[in-house]
């Protein structure tokens, strides 16, 4: 098992509440803002309601769930494997530990000097938080990396989301931490085995980024104020 070396940094924590389908992030200051994630939920909206239509509610319900707890599970095998902890535990989750494999043995050791895993982070210049999988060098170039699970192979067409709020947590840890980075890491496992990567430069994604925040806050600013006016009340 490959030893994995860390350069951990120091980061304010945040804290996340849920409030009418919104996830909003309150900060050290006592802002909230919108995690990425919901803010992303703008785009591609008539697709994903076309197929919900398509399959019908309880099966687009199902393959949600399963996704999502498939995720979910390879997610915490990467992190521990990354934090150098024993795996044994894992073993017994047989599918995802199956496809955590295959990352490991295609993609991980690729990885190293590790700043920090599963760490809230959020940005006062575009008003908007989240928490980021991975920041760590890949193929010795400091990149934030994510890890996704998927049914089937991705194309890169399909991954834009992916790569927006991947751009999102660059410029959010650089403004907190001063330390720049310019590469976004997206590495896939699918269900069937198959490995990709998909390897970006932030700047190609910040125009879609500024484009997106603007939306959301065009749609939801009277959800939003609202929100966070009943929270101020509330603790008066």
């Amino acid at each position: 098992m490959k030893k994995y070396n860390h350069k951990p940094v120091t980061l304010e924590p945040i804290k996340a509440t849920n409030k009418d389908g919104v996830r909003l992030y309150e900060t050290p200051d006592g802002n909230k803002y919108p995690s990425i994630t919901t803010v992303l939920s703008v785009r591609n909206k008539q697709g994903l309601f076309e197929w919900r239509k398509r399959v019908g509610e309880d099966v687009a319900n199902y393959i949600a769930r399963t996704a999502a707890a498939r995720g979910t599970a390879v997610h915490h095998m990467c992190e521990d494997y990354l934090n150098n902890e024993d795996m044994e535990k894992h073993k017994k989750n047989f599918l995802p530990h199956a496809l955590f494999t295959q990352m490991r043995d295609n993609l991980l050791h690729r990885i190293d000097n590790i700043y920090s895993q599963e760490c809230g982070l959020y940005s006062d210049k575009y008003r908007v938080a989240g928490r980021v999988d991975c920041i760590a060098e890949f193929d010795g170039k400091l990149s934030i990396i994510d890890f996704k699970t998927s049914t089937k192979e991705r194309k890169d067409e399909y991954n834009e989301s992916y790569y927006i709020q991947a751009s999102a947590y660059a410029e959010m840890f650089e403004e907190r931490t001063g330390i720049e980075i310019n590469q976004i890491c997206i590495l896939v496992v699918t269900q069937d085995g198959v490995v990709q990567e998909f390897v970006k430069d932030k700047k190609e994604y910040l125009p879609l980024l500024i484009e997106t925040i603007s939306q959301w806050e065009e749609r939801n600013e009277i959800s939003i104020n609202s929100i966070t006016n009943m929270d101020n009340v509330a603790t008066v």
